[in-house]
């Protein structure tokens, strides 16, 4: 079969590969309709974050239809169309019973303390080959599947494998309640949702800040209200726009590819701390090999860091979502401490979300197509990861049409 794997930092290929088979009783083979390529996929190409072992598929969201099952698995059966959320849980475990499917105990091969195990990771996460392929197996599959209806599209449900869980999950560590301001740092597909999502948990307003016109324009589009950090301070901003106090919620939906205002008065503050990011870039990207402006690893790693806790209000809250690698160890800690903020991270527990907002999807009340730019066959992956590599224009969700 076709998948798309990892040879080396800025190095993937189209690659014929061996299908899979089915390896533990609890195991299911999918064939994959839709997957799609995430901010995630490219911190890994990128090497911001390291460790990935040559030969790993990558990719961690997909739609397909269940073509062979182990004989532990009772709930599913051949010609199932079905969702795959993005991290591996067993299940069975104490830490996926309470919901955190993240941390499960029993999926990660290097052990309890080895924390998340998803799909086309580096070698801390498993590895566990991921779903940019023609076919998946899928571990723990009563857990790792999530049924479609009918009368959910496949590009409806792509959405819901990752994106819209890890949003939902970034407004629930936030805190957002009714009638709070709330700021999204990133317009990226996933601030797009964490902007829908902060709305549908209450929020009375949101601001979201990016350097991207085409994203912020499709952030208006949402009625939040956009804040271009190559034209404007964000932090001075967010203070005009909240009466000098604040926003009381922040969801950080950059990770450690943040990028320098490259113009405005944003530009000059973050150029005295050049020699910082720098610094920070080496540490969290060792082995980075950029090729001219391609697999360039952001510029200012702690900056969404620095603006969450400057720009929210004392006594509110920031939850992170965007991607550290381990080891990173920069963050404004004494600057939090002092406003009294309350600062939650982490995987998200797709398992966990997913049914429900499916639910919303089934509804009408949200539709995720709305949100993908950007359609492609898997022959043209490798070509469009570096399209979204780039930071081009217009690129928000490419999903790679694998049927």
């Amino acid at each position: 079969m076709k998948a798309v794997v990892w040879h080396g930092t800025g190095d993937i290929r189209l690659d014929e590969v061996p299908d899979p088979k089915i390896e533990e009783a609890t195991d299911a083979i999918v064939r994959i309709t839709r997957s799609a390529i995430c901010g995630t996929d490219l911190h890994m190409v990128r090497g911001t974050l390291p460790g990935m072992v040559e030969g790993t598929i990558l990719g961690h969201e997909a739609v397909g239809v269940v073509e062979e099952v182990g004989p532990a698995v009772r709930g599913f059966v051949p010609g199932d169309r079905v969702v795959v959320p993005s991290t591996v849980g067993c299940g069975t475990c104490s830490y996926c019973r309470a919901g955190y499917y993240a941390q499960c105990d029993t999926a990660n091969p290097n052990g309890p303390s080895a924390g998340t195990c998803f799909f086309g990771g580096p070698k801390s996460t498993g590895p566990v080959d991921g779903l940019q392929a023609e076919y998946a197996r899928v571990p723990y599959a009563m857990t790792g599947l999530v049924r479609v209806p009918d009368s959910v599209s496949d590009d409806q449900a792509i959405l819901l494998s990752d994106i819209f869980p890890t949003s939902w999950f970034g407004a629930k560590l936030a805190e957002v309640g009714r009638g709070d301001t709330v700021l999204v740092l990133g317009a990226g597909v996933v601030g797009q949702f964490a902007i829908a999502s902060a709305k549908r948990q209450g929020a009375g307003r949101v601001l979201v800040v990016d350097g991207i016109a085409s994203r912020l324009d499709k952030a208006r589009e949402q009625n939040a209200e956009p804040i271009d950090f190559n034209r404007e301070d964000p932090v001075d901003a967010v203070k005009e726009l909240t009466g000098g106090i604040g926003v009381d919620r922040v969801i950080e939906a950059v990770g450690v590819d943040a990028q320098r205002p490259k113009s405005g008065p944003a530009a000059e503050r973050a150029g005295r701390m050049a020699e910082r990011f720098e610094a920070e870039r080496r540490q969290a990207a060792p082995e980075a090999n950029p090729s001219g402006d391609q697999w360039v690893p952001g510029d200012a790693p702690s900056l969404a860091f620095e603006w969450a806790v400057e720009a929210v209000a004392k006594a509110g809250s920031i939850g992170v979502i965007g991607v550290y690698p381990p080891g990173f160890n920069s963050f404004p800690i004494g600057t939090a401490m002092n406003k009294n903020l309350t600062v939650q991270m982490g995987n998200c527990n797709h398992r966990r979300y997913l049914p429900a907002l499916l639910d919303l999807v089934v509804s009408g009340t949200v539709d995720p197509t709305a949100f993908i730019t950007r359609h492609e066959r898997p022959t043209n992956a490798v070509e469009a990861y570096e399209t979204f590599d780039r930071r081009e224009d217009g690129w928000l969700k490419t999903v790679l049409d694998v049927a």
